[in-house]
């Protein structure tokens, strides 16, 4: 059984999510445009269960699907879109109960892709929002230490909440920047 832990951030992560996004990219057949760390573990300061969230921008998602083999010789299991319709998601476990590395891969154009990159810049510009986030983390990992869709579904409100303001908080600046 998976237990979810939070943990204190760690500042090697920004360097986990370096060299593994360099061995990514150099493995993956052409396909990939960009790499981003997202996820709790992109926010400086901020508690988190340790794994690296990565968010891959392609050309064409359903190629990954042909690619199954690369992703598996790096370590990675293919998950399919694992219930967000146009994604495909990768991860990596060090053992049975201890994952490592996710990869969120989406096609140039999605709306998730904004979505994800808007979260991570709003709470790393919103350290408020952030302690918040963190502290709901915590909170949830004491609740359901052994239970990870109680600890999600916990977070599921505050992320939606973030995503709008997100959302506008990036079109504002975008529109300040024209």
């Amino acid at each position: 059984m998976r237990q979810v832990v939070v943990t204190p951030y760690d500042e090697l992560w920004p360097e986990a999510f370096a060299l593994e996004s360099a061995r990514l990219t150099s493995s993956i057949c052409n396909q990939q445009i960009s790499i981003h760390h997202i996820g709790s573990t992109a926010i400086p300061g901020l508690s988190a269960k340790p794994i690296i969230d990565m968010l891959a921008v392609v050309d064409c998602i359903k190629s990954l699907d042909q690619q199954e083999r690369h992703w598996q010789a790096i370590g990675y299991e293919a998950m399919g879109e694992f219930g967000i319709s146009g994604r495909r998601y990768f991860r990596k476990n060090e053992s049975a109960w201890r994952r490592t590395h996710q990869v969120h891969a989406f096609q140039l154009g999605s709306p998730q892709i904004d979505r994800h990159l808007a979260f991570r810049d709003f709470m790393i510009a919103h350290p408020v929002y952030a302690k918040e986030y963190e502290s709901l983390k915590l909170q949830l990992a004491e609740s359901y230490p052994n239970d990870i869709a109680g600890y999600c579904n916990g977070k599921d409100a505050f992320i939606r909440q973030i995503d709008v303001i997100a959302a506008q908080w990036r079109a504002s600046t975008n529109d300040r920047r024209k």
